[in-house]
C-alpha cells in the first residue's frame, strides 16, 4: 500500500484541526454541477441484529451528493451510530493535538531532511502560507498529516463537507446514540507513538507525492462515488512503496479492533449504522476480511441506480 493512499484514508480524520494553519481559500464563485454518488455499503446480520459498515470521505467538495438511496435508508432504520470518533472538534482537540505535535528546542525539523527535501518541504508551506517558524518546531508526522490536508482545501474540498459531519449532524437532529470507536487522543497517539525514523519517512514520502495528489485523491473520489471499492482498493495498493509497519499501525490493527467490536456487538439486538474510512473497507486487511476470520459475513448492499 502506498504512502499517499494510507494518509488519504486515514490522516483526513484529523482535517478539523487544520484549519489552525490553513491559508485563507477563496470561496468559489459558484458550485459545480451536482454529484450524486452511489458509495459501497455492507452489511452484517443475524436473527436479531443488523450492522451496516459505510465507508466515508472525511473531505468532500460541497457539490457530491450521497447520503441518498440505500445509505439513507440505512441510518434511518438503525438506532444507533457508530464513528471512528464522536466527539465534536473543538480547542480543546486543537489544544491536544498542538500539544503531541510541537517539539520544542532540538534541531529544527527542516534540518533533519535532505537537501532536495528540505527544499520541497520550505516550498509547500509556502504555497499554503503555513509558517516556516512553526512548522520546523513539529514532529514530522504532524508535517506529513498538515502537508497531505493543506492542499486538498485548495482543490475545493471541504471537511464542512465531508461524509462524517454530515452522519453525525443527522444523528443528533434524529436523537440517535452516536458511539465513537476511538478518541481523538487516542488517534493522535497512533501517529506520535511512532519511532522517528518513521516519521521522517512518512513526511519524505509525503512531499515526494504532494505534486500527483489531487490527481490521486480525484481518482480515489472516482472510485468511491461511484462504489466500486475493487478499484479502490487497487488504487490503494498500485504501489510497491509499502510500509508494513505504518499499514499495521494506521490500518491493520485498527480494522482488527473494529472487527472485534463488531463481533461483540452482534451479540446484542438492533440495527446499527457504522461509519468508518472507505479506505479500511478496501483491499487487503479490511474490516470485512478481518470478520471473515471471525465467522461473520460483510455483504455489500445493492444499491439503486
Amino acid at each position: 500500500m502506498t504512502w499517499k493512499p494510507i494518509l488519504l484514508a486515514c490522516a483526513l480524520a484529523f482535517a478539523p484541526n487544520a484549519a489552525t494553519y490553513a491559508a485563507p481559500v477563496a470561496a468559489a464563485s459558484a458550485p459545480e454541477q451536482v454529484i450524486h454518488a452511489r458509495p459501497a455499503m455492507w452489511v452484517v446480520k443475524d436473527a436479531d441484529t443488523t450492522i451496516y459498515l459505510f465507508g466515508t470521505i472525511h473531505l468532500l467538495k460541497p457539490e457530491v451528493r450521497w447520503f441518498e438511496g440505500p445509505v439513507r435508508e440505512a441510518f434511518d432504520k438503525s438506532g444507533t451510530v457508530v464513528l471512528e470518533v464522536a466527539e465534536e472538534p473543538g480547542a480543546g482537540s486543537r489544544q491536544t493535538m498542538m500539544a503531541r505535535a510541537f517539539q520544542p528546542g532540538g534541531l529544527p525539523l527542516s534540518n533533519k531532511l535532505s537537501d532536495e527535501a528540505r527544499e520541497a518541504f520550505y516550498a509547500a508551506l509556502k504555497s499554503h502560507a503555513a509558517p516556516v517558524e512553526v512548522f520546523d518546531h513539529v514532529k514530522p508526522w504532524f508535517a506529513a498529516l498538515m502537508l497531505t490536508i493543506l492542499p486538498l482545501k485548495s482543490y475545493g474540498y471541504d471537511v464542512e463537507s465531508g461524509a462524517d459531519r454530515a452522519i453525525q449532524a443527522a444523528a443528533k437532529a434524529a436523537g440517535k446514540p452516536l458511539v465513537g470507536l476511538e478518541t481523538s487522543e487516542e488517534q493522535l497517539g497512533l501517529f506520535d507513538s511512532m519511532p522517528e525514523g518513521l516519521q521522517l519517512s512518512l513526511l519524505n514520502e509525503t512531499l515526494k507525492e504532494l505534486p500527483t495528489l489531487g490527481e490521486t485523491i480525484g481518482r480515489m473520489m472516482d472510485a468511491w462515488s461511484a462504489g466500486d471499492p475493487e478499484k479502490l482498493a487497487a488504487l490503494m495498493n498500485e504501489s510497491v512503496d509499502s510500509n508494513p509497519e505504518v499499514e499495521k499501525i494506521l490500518l491493520t490493527d485498527r480494522n482488527a479492533r473494529w472487527a472485534d467490536w463488531i463481533k461483540a456487538r452482534m451479540a446484542q439486538p438492533g440495527t446499527v449504522f457504522m461509519a468508518v474510512g472507505a479506505g479500511h473497507l478496501a483491499g487487503k486487511g479490511s474490516v470485512q476480511e478481518m470478520l471473515a476470520q471471525r465467522g461473520f459475513k460483510a455483504s455489500m448492499v445493492k444499491r439503486a441506480d
